[in-house]
């Protein structure tokens, strides 16, 4: 299908979702008439249609560090309300590990704590409550 989504949103996240959807071109309500029919041909002659600052946009907001498996299981037991002792006793890992896996989650979705760590990495896609 040719979608070309024409919101108001212009987080990573509604963008990244209406790409994931399959929308082809995404343009805020602000764009000029001239952009939004070059975005119309484009689209229909099969190309993408994202304006350059939505891409960096988007860009910015996907952290070009991809999270371990090790770190994504810490992850989902973090989402499921375990503490760092419960998630180093399942995984058969110190606290201290626990700890330091924390650490790298963090860095790598640029957040800074638990509770914003579940949300980013759901946002993501990464794991599902």
């Amino acid at each position: 299908a040719r979608v070309i989504v024409l919101t108001t949103f212009d987080t990573d996240n509604e963008i990244y979702q209406a790409i994931k959807a399959g929308a082809k071109g995404y343009l805020l309500k602000d764009t000029r008439r001239e952009d939004l029919l070059d975005c119309i041909r484009r689209v229909y002659a099969g190309e993408t249609c994202i304006p350059p600052a939505l891409t960096a946009k988007l860009a910015a907001g996907i952290s070009n560090e991809t999270l371990t498996r090790r770190e994504l299981d810490v992850l989902m037991l973090l989402a499921h309300g375990k503490s760092n002792k419960e998630i180093a006793a399942q995984l058969y890992i110190s606290e201290t590990t626990v700890k330091s896996h924390l650490r790298h989650i963090f860095t790598k979705l640029n957040v800074l704590s638990r509770t914003e760590a579940i949300a980013a990495a759901s946002r993501r896609g990464l794991i599902q409550l």
